[in-house]
């Protein structure tokens, strides 16, 4: 993929005139703080004060990357490559497919190989008005080591933004897969599924947590009486859980919360059933400010909405305040896979507009219990409509725009017309950042390109939002000389 990219976006470069580059400047000074109020309504019509802050040869390497990626033969190509062995296994063939992906598409989504690296980004979107969700790029550890040493790194993240302006940086960012071995969260699931199958069974081990799944949950990943934890799964399960509360414990002391992400449907009760469970010892005192501790809600899936109202209702009841970032889902491929291969029915919804109304229900009862003090919402989307409708939300609930419990966010590389527009209108928006060595983040990598594969794919209005500006710039070059 890296190679095709790069050759599509020479290509896309190479014919606009030559002086598109040469006459063409913006002043990247920002317009206004998100906390103006000149623009109270979100609006992308007016493309020249959206992209006021960004220079012109950053729009065509945005655009010239973005149309690239939408090609599927491209990037079918550059995932085919990337999850080789032939190629990757491979010293010579794996250093040029590093080097390449270095160069394009992970220089698009992601903030650098290292804590400083992503500590210079962090402070280029500041200029500009957005914020920072930061994330150590670390997932699917196999062992308690590597799950030992990906913390530290978590560790020295979080001290890291501790160090940066205190509205540069929204969260801090996690994978449990990266702190817990992946076994153990498949064990963990399947005994929280014949839990939920028979409500009968006893799990020593398990701590005070939320309902983990609903009567609509996906069950059909344990369909046999799973074996218990043997004492060394325990030992590790502990371990597990204490690095979570490590960690959490530093995001406590210096007031920063922590996003915990979502994963496959295999692994997902696992980490609920953590995420939870260190909700309940953090969150105890967060009315009316923001929860330490926030789950990741996929609205792809059918059980979305139950087990949202399942959760904040069991948090109003134990009085505490419970933080959700909401998204759509990034893997659709592997669910569908699996469950065709098991004969079962998939777990997502059948169409795009399904899932879209999901987000929207969950986005609209998240934003009504923030009224209530008992919930907090990270709204992360690259969708204008679903953007356009949860601002609606907010001002006829009555909630600030700044309000510290409500946040926009958009991966980096993505939606940027729609974060900078929400930013102009007033509202709290980040980016979030991965970063990492190349290697570490090529799973994040093939999860962005699945996603902006084809022309209909969520960064349709990104493309159509640059190309608008860029017309504009080159016409005024045009008519001013």
């Amino acid at each position: 993929m890296a190679a095709a990219v790069a050759l599509s976006r020479r290509a896309f470069l190479s014919h606009l005139p030559l002086r598109f580059f040469s006459s063409l400047t913006v002043s990247p000074a920002i317009l206004s703080s998100p906390a103006a109020s000149s623009a109270p309504r979100l609006n992308l019509d007016d493309t020249e004060r959206l992209y006021a802050s960004v220079p012109t040869v950053d729009l065509l390497s945005s655009l010239g990357m973005l149309y690239t990626m939408a090609m599927e033969p491209a990037v079918d190509l550059g995932m085919a490559v990337m999850r080789s062995p032939a190629v990757m296994e491979r010293r010579v063939l794996r250093e040029a497919v590093v080097g390449a992906v270095r160069r394009t598409v992970y220089r698009k989504f992601c903030a650098g190989e290292d804590a400083e690296e992503a500590e210079r980004t962090l402070g280029r979107l500041w200029e500009r008005g957005l914020r920072g969700i930061v994330n150590y790029g670390m997932e699917d550890a196999d062992d308690g080591s590597t799950c030992d040493r990906n913390l530290a790194g978590f560790i020295k993240t979080v001290e890291m933004m501790a160090k940066m302006p205190p509205d540069s940086v929204s969260f801090a960012c996690v994978k449990i897969t990266a702190i817990c071995p992946i076994h153990l969260l498949e064990r963990i699931s399947d005994l929280l599924r014949w839990e939920k199958k028979h409500p009968s069974c006893h799990l020593p081990w398990k701590q005070t947590s939320f309902s983990i799944l609903t009567n609509s949950s996906p069950l059909y990943h344990t369909l046999t009486t799973p074996p218990p934890l043997t004492q060394e799964e325990e030992v590790q399960l502990q371990l597990s859980y204490s690095r979570l509360t490590t960690l959490c414990k530093r995001c406590a002391d210096t007031n920063l919360p922590l996003l915990v992400d979502a994963e496959y449907t295999s692994v997902q009760p696992a980490i609920d059933y953590m995420i939870y469970s260190a909700s309940l010892e953090f969150n105890a005192n967060a009315k009316k400010q923001r929860p330490i501790v926030y789950g990741t809600l996929q609205s792809y899936l059918k059980d979305a909405k139950e087990r949202l109202v399942q959760a904040v209702d069991e948090a109003e009841k134990a009085g505490i305040s419970i933080g959700f970032k909401l998204v759509r889902g990034a893997y659709l491929s592997r669910e569908s896979y699996l469950a065709k291969s098991l004969g079962v029915v998939s777990p997502i919804h059948s169409t795009i507009q399904e899932t879209h109304t999901c987000y929207n229900d969950c986005a609209a009862f998240l934003l009504e219990r923030m009224v209530k003090g008992s919930a907090s919402v990270v709204l992360a989307t690259h969708n204008l409509e679903t953007g356009r409708i949860a601002a609606a939300k907010v001002e006829e609930l009555g909630l600030g725009k700044g309000d510290q419990r409500l946040q926009f966010a958009q991966l980096m590389g993505m939606g940027d017309g729609l974060s900078l527009g929400l930013r102009n209108a007033g509202f709290q928006v980040s980016k979030y950042l991965v970063f990492g060595t190349v290697e570490q983040v090529i799973p994040y990598l093939l999860r962005r390109a699945e996603e902006n594969r084809g022309f209909l794919s969520t960064s349709t209005l990104d493309r159509q939002l640059l190309m608008k500006e860029l017309k504009r710039r080159l016409k005024a070059a045009v008519m001013g000389k």
